[in-house]
């Protein structure tokens, strides 16, 4: 169990954190002072980006494909990719929140990302083909 005193020292280097108690924990008790606490939220922060704008560009991906590959009208195909993009674009966002680490949710949004990407290049490859 953590102590909440902290120690009474005159030195200038052993001086607490005016935030933080004996244990070296912030003032909030879950968040760890220093170096910890820098990475933590860079890693929220890493998280929020890949959630945005990986998340973006999964859901453009996958309304591209969709809409290129589906079978109907031009139509039917553009707003079925539309409709299918808002479900990837949220269950993205959830998924990267939900993995255990920041570099994990980044790959888990490129991975499925480079064949959609492949398969639109080749359709335009093969489009522009005389």
């Amino acid at each position: 169990m953590r102590s909440t005193a902290i120690p009474i020292d005159n030195t200038p280097d052993s001086a607490p954190s005016p935030d933080a108690d004996a244990d070296g924990y912030s003032r909030h008790g879950w968040l760890p002072r220093g170096n910890a606490a820098l990475m933590y939220r860079l890693g929220v922060a890493s998280r929020a980006i890949a959630a945005i704008v990986g998340g973006y560009a999964l859901s453009a991906l996958v309304a591209t494909v969709s809409a290129i590959y589906f079978p109907g009208t031009r139509a039917e195909a553009a707003i079925f990719g539309m409709l299918l993009s808002f479900v990837i674009y949220t269950v993205a966002v959830m998924w990267v929140f939900a993995v255990r680490s920041a570099w994990r949710a980044w790959l888990g949004l490129l991975l499925p990302s480079i064949p959609l990407a492949l398969a639109v290049l080749v359709h335009l490859y093969l489009r522009s083909a005389p």
